[in-house]
């Protein structure tokens, strides 16, 4: 994260230990510079053509990646912030980040069930959690005997890490961050982000 936003999430986290848990949660949101039905021009360097799952669309622009503790009742304190590609896989993007974390109970979506970062929490005292994804060839009775057990964990990982998807969609409400269709360059990207990131910080920290 640039300095600036650094600084005002270490004021946000300061703010807001009243509530904090000992444990993170992680997600990903788009940032759009244009439709995936045309050929994005913008920031060539880091942008790329991906897709979004939960809004369905393929899209050209790059992803934020979130990482944060959880707190009571509220929205998360915000422990990291970067931006990657928008094809770039959320585990290859944060992969490295999280296992500087490896020692508390990180939760997340499908996309990080990954045995190696599994391990790695383990061995540091930590828990990888994600809601439950059926390896490719696993057998289908094997998936039935164990479909209500993994069903009732896969829900409860998600509320847990549900208030993640939260502070995002306010993000998006407060900043209008996830448009970027008006960005001309890279470093132009980088202000629209950050400097929205940052304006949210301050909003927020002046809420709680």
């Amino acid at each position: 994260m640039p300095h600036l936003v650094a600084h005002l999430a270490a004021r946000y986290s300061f703010a807001c230990t009243k509530g904090r848990a000992s444990f993170l949660l992680t997600d990903s949101m788009p940032i759009i510079t244009c439709s995936g039905k045309r050929a994005g021009k913008v920031a060539r360097e880091l942008c790329d053509k991906g897709y979004n799952s939960t809004k369905k669309m393929h899209y050209f622009g790059v992803k934020l990646h979130g990482l944060g503790f959880s707190r009571s009742g509220a929205l998360p304190v915000i422990e990291s912030m970067q931006i990657g590609p928008a094809s770039e896989h959320d585990l290859q993007a944060q992969r490295q980040l999280l296992e500087q974390y490896a020692h508390f109970p990180i939760f997340g979506d499908k996309a990080f069930n990954d045995s190696e970062l599994e391990l790695i929490c383990q061995d540091q005292g930590g828990e990888l959690m994600c809601p439950v994804k059926y390896k490719r060839g696993q057998p289908q009775q094997d998936r039935q005997r164990h479909k209500a057990a993994d069903d009732l964990y896969s829900k409860a990982v998600s509320k847990i890490r549900q208030p993640i998807e939260s502070f995002f969609n306010w993000l998006i409400e407060h900043t209008d961050i996830q448009r970027a269709s008006k960005v001309r360059s890279l470093s132009g990207l980088i202000v629209h982000i950050f400097g929205r990131i940052a304006a949210a910080l301050i909003l927020i920290t002046q809420l709680n």
